[in-house]
């Protein structure tokens, strides 16, 4: 026999969950907040004259792009790499630019491209974010002789390995940022 729920619990059940909004703080600052902590975490790590992390700050930048397309702006890419600029001690202007120039070509090529999954955003991913290691460290005024290549080069296979993570890091982001706010009663 099958029981018959009590209409206030029915409605305690499903009221919690009903007519709910996000908190519009939380919409917009997750993903800014995210790409900056995700500046400042490599000058944490620092050797001696080059950080052992890839720009994480990029690659989340990357990973917001990819996972959620619509969220950031095209001209985000500028604020956004001028405070890593700042942060990362890089010529200003450097992420400002490299940036720029990725979050339109994410754009070319999903106008290119409007089909899209996991794989095709791996591999764009990766090859942006090996161009974009490879510009900065032009761009730094170093030197570029291949022991440094070999010195920096993990950094770049680092940022190929790491784009799964962070994609999976957004995704969880994304879930937290677009949560219902609880009702107060």
């Amino acid at each position: 026999m099958m029981e018959r729920l009590d209409p206030r619990a029915r409605s305690d059940i499903y009221g919690r969950r009903i007519n709910r909004a996000p908190y519009p703080w939380r919409v917009r600052s997750v993903p800014y907040l995210s790409i900056m902590l995700g500046s400042l975490l490599p000058v944490l790590l620092v050797a001696d004259l080059m950080p052992l992390l890839p720009s994480l700050g990029f690659m989340m930048l990357l990973a917001w792009r990819m996972v959620r397309p619509g969220l950031l702006p095209l001209w985000a890419g500028a604020p956004l790499g001028a405070f890593d600029d700042l942060v990362s001690g890089q010529p200003f202007g450097s992420a400002i630019l490299l940036w720029s120039l990725a979050m339109i070509a994410i754009e070319l090529a999903e106008t290119r491209f409007p089909w899209r999954d996991f794989w095709h955003d791996w591999v764009t991913a990766s090859t942006l974010a090996v161009a974009y290691w490879l510009a900065a460290l032009l761009l730094s005024g170093a030197s570029v002789t291949p022991e440094m290549l070999m010195v920096a080069g993990p950094q770049a296979l680092l940022s190929v390995l790491l784009y799964p993570i962070l994609a999976r890091m957004v995704a969880g982001l994304d879930r937290f940022r677009l949560a219902r706010a609880r009702k107060l009663d």
